[in-house]
């Protein structure tokens, strides 16, 4: 009578050639799987030579740009003549409108530096380092919830508390609604996205569904950044008139 084979327990993930052995898999490990090698690009000349070539027909379609849309100056400023509504070039015009809502302390300094500073500072932390989306843990569902409730409330009081406060006779009532409904539209968007996203799950029939279920909480703030730049950037530059008020952009 032969004796069984002997098994030893040893570190080896490659069970195909040893089938006897005994794999431990740890935690943030998988089994080895031998996959073909992805197709590669060097740097020099394939991908340098790509760069080249796009940034020569960006250059060409801005020399183009520049040939058919005229762009005149405007005059010399006149320091006794200030232009009303003064604004500032497009890329400033979303700090600009967050003036009309908050002290110029806090619009100019604090929330650009607190945006500066958490767009370098939250990458090095591990907010989601196994790459899971918000609704992995149905446990935390209604936190979840809440603290998109609770966000909805405060962005609400920061924006329109000073619409609240002013006057009848400060500002049309239309201007008042309108101060403070679009500050809220971009937070209504993003925020309803974020909770219809609930609903779906990694199992959902269509793609833009399971695309959305994937999505972490990073893509979630970062969305509601950009979405909230360019609203206000819109704002301030085609719907702002003299005394910084609402006009149509045809009328200015």
């Amino acid at each position: 009578m032969t004796e069984p084979p002997k098994l030893q327990a040893e570190i080896q993930s490659d069970v195909r050639k040893n089938p006897r052995r005994v794999a431990f898999i740890l935690r943030r490990t998988s089994p080895q799987v031998r996959a073909q090698g992805d197709e590669r690009v060097m740097t020099y000349p394939a991908a340098l030579a790509r760069f080249v070539i796009a940034l020569e027909v960006a250059f060409l379609v801005l020399v183009w740009v520049s040939l058919v849309a005229n762009a005149p100056l405007e005059g010399i400023a006149d320091p006794m003549h200030t232009p009303n509504p003064a604004k500032a070039p497009w890329y400033f015009l979303g700090l600009q409108e967050l003036l009309h809502y908050f002290p110029p302390f806090v619009a100019g300094v604090l929330i650009p530096g607190l945006v500066v500073g958490a767009l370098i500072v939250i990458p090095y932390f591990n907010v989601n380092i196994e790459g899971r989306s918000i609704w992995a843990y149905p446990s935390r569902r209604w936190r979840v919830i809440s603290a998109v409730i609770a966000f909805v409330v405060i962005i609400f009081l920061l924006f329109d508390v000073k619409q609240f406060r002013q006057s009848a006779e400060a500002l049309p009532l239309a201007d008042r609604l309108l101060d403070m409904i679009v500050p809220m539209v971009p937070v209504l968007l993003v925020s309803g996205a974020l909770l219809l996203s609930s609903r779906f799950s990694a199992e959902s029939p269509r793609p833009y569904q399971r695309w959305l279920f994937a999505r972490p909480i990073s893509f979630w703030i970062m969305t509601w950044f950009l979405v909230e730049l360019v609203v206000l950037t819109a704002v301030g530059t085609f719907f702002r008139g003299p005394g910084w008020t609402w006009v149509w952009p045809w009328q200015l």
